[in-house]
């Protein structure tokens, strides 16, 4: 499943010219034909066992090449007769629009992986459904207020700075800028979910979590899963690291509710707003505290850390967009440390993040479930069918993103925002599902990135990055990159 950048430059040579003309770039656009009511095309494939191969050797380049080739809606079909599966891959911004926001409704969080996620990961917001999830969204929303996120900006900035010192005794000056920033969002969200108790929690989750992520990425996506109470050494892996993850929230749960000092203004951590959050007379039991606990640190720390950590390696190859986003940060911030009220002013920064999330999605698809069926395209789905949106995919469409491969911080203009489809870019996800923690995530990358360009000159190798699509997308090796100190560089706060 890994490919390369160099990979996807490739991807029109298969299939001849790719279409030249987007909209807002003037002419036509590319004639994309939609259905009259039939069953979407099926995506060729080898017999007997259909796209199998394919998806399997290379899952982004084949969702690529399907919208490439078969159009906006297309069918998949993979696996051998009896172990057969079928679903849909939508690509058009109106085809994600419907599914993720104006038919909501109609499309479920009943796939294979959800199931695998929601035993392993507890059935927090990410997975819940119905009256469950809405209940949890009464509890949870009012937590993630833009003010109540603005004031974790000093744990991040603290974090950054810690990054920043120990980078100053990096060997050689080479630092593995994917490990450094899995590191760094882990104890930020760590802070921010456990306050004091992070040195607690945080080792443990960094050394469970790849397991119980490999476990869950496996086994939702095989035809065949053998049941869970069967001892082989893949279940028994997973059991211990899942107790262990769980082992240590309870703790931590039981060890806040018994103290009165999650009363102080200071201890204003996540875990003791959860504790202390009402619904009513109805609080959250402690089972549910900890499923939103293992949500937030799943959904808080990879998908971050892949921003920053693409977002740097594509600043190390393009030293233009580099010296224009410092030049801001010091205009900003001259060499202080980034507060809340600083962020809006960072809009080269933003603009630089939004096109690295745009090349690089961590949830590079999102998969949905529909049980009564729907029309897509013209095209209908039949009832029971499992559906795919790919953020990967559509960010590269032709009709919205002229010369998709290329890194250009420009295409989020608030002028060109407007212009362009509101689903043609959605690396949270979209409607009522949208993620949550997108606000802390994009605040937590403006403060990490202009901290980290006031103090240091970031060089990488134009390279091909092999990537690996498990849970979220990331590198599938480390991200090498050099790091020369500047005078200038940010203060510790």
């Amino acid at each position: 499943m890994a490919r390369t950048r160099e990979q996807t430059a490739k991807r029109w040579d298969a299939g001849g010219t790719p279409p030249t003309r987007v909209r807002g770039a003037g002419g036509t656009p590319p004639t994309r034909v939609r259905g009259a009511g039939g069953t979407p095309p099926t995506r060729k494939g080898i017999p007997l066992i259909g796209s199998a191969l394919e998806l399997r050797r290379d899952l982004l380049g084949a969702l690529e090449r399907a919208m490439r080739e078969d159009g906006d809606v297309v069918r998949f079909v993979a696996g051998p007769p009896g172990l057969r599966l079928v679903c849909y891959g939508v690509f058009h911004p109106d085809a994600v629009q419907q599914v993720l926001a104006s038919k909501a409704a109609r499309y479920r969080k009943d796939n294979t992986f959800y199931e695998e996620l929601r035993i392993t990961g507890g059935d927090g917001l990410l997975t819940s459904q119905d009256e469950l999830w809405l209940r949890q969204k009464r509890f949870i929303q009012p937590l993630f207020t833009h003010r109540r996120i603005a004031s974790y900006v000093p744990v991040m900035a603290e974090e950054t700075a810690r990054l920043i010192d120990r980078w100053d005794r990096v060997k050689e000056g080479v630092a593995d800028i994917h490990a450094d920033m899995t590191r760094l969002t882990l104890r930020i969200v760590g802070r921010a979910l456990f306050g004091a108790d992070v040195d607690q929690a945080v080792p443990i989750v960094r050394q469970e979590f790849p397991i119980v992520g490999e476990y869950v990425q496996k086994r939702g996506m095989s035809p065949v899963r053998i049941p869970r109470s069967w001892p082989t050494p893949a279940n028994r892996r997973a059991a211990r690291a899942q107790q262990a993850v769980y082992r240590i929230c309870d703790e931590l749960i039981a060890g806040r509710r018994a103290t009165p000092a999650r009363k102080t203004p200071a201890s204003r951590d996540l875990l003791s707003l959860l504790i202390d959050a009402r619904d009513g007379d109805e609080a959250l039991s402690d089972d549910e505290i900890r499923d939103q606990v293992l949500v937030f640190l799943l959904a808080g720390h990879e998908t971050t850390a892949v921003t920053l950590t693409f977002a740097f390696s594509l600043l190390g190859q393009h030293l233009d967009v580099q010296h224009r986003a410092r030049a801001e940060a010091e205009q900003v911030l001259g060499g202080r440390v980034p507060t809340a009220e600083d962020v809006p002013r960072l809009r080269y920064t933003t603009m630089m993040l939004k096109e690295a999330m745009r090349l690089y999605p961590a949830a590079f698809v999102i998969g949905r479930h529909t049980p009564g069926g729907d029309q897509i395209g013209g095209y209908q789905i039949p009832p029971g069918s499992d559906i795919y949106v790919s953020p990967w995919v559509t960010h590269r469409h032709p009709e919205f993103w002229p010369d998709p491969e290329r890194f250009d911080p420009d295409r989020f203009t608030a002028d060109r925002e407007s212009e362009r489809h509101r689903y043609a870019w959605f690396p949270f996800g979209g409607g009522p599902r949208a993620c949550i923690g997108q606000y802390f995530s994009m605040l937590e990358a403006a403060v990490v990135t202009a901290m980290v360009l006031q103090a240091y000159e970031l060089t990488a190798p134009p390279c091909t990055l092999p990537l690996t699509t498990k849970i979220t997308l990331r590198p599938a090796s480390a991200v090498p990159c050099r790091i020369a100190p500047r005078r200038s560089g940010a203060s510790a706060p």
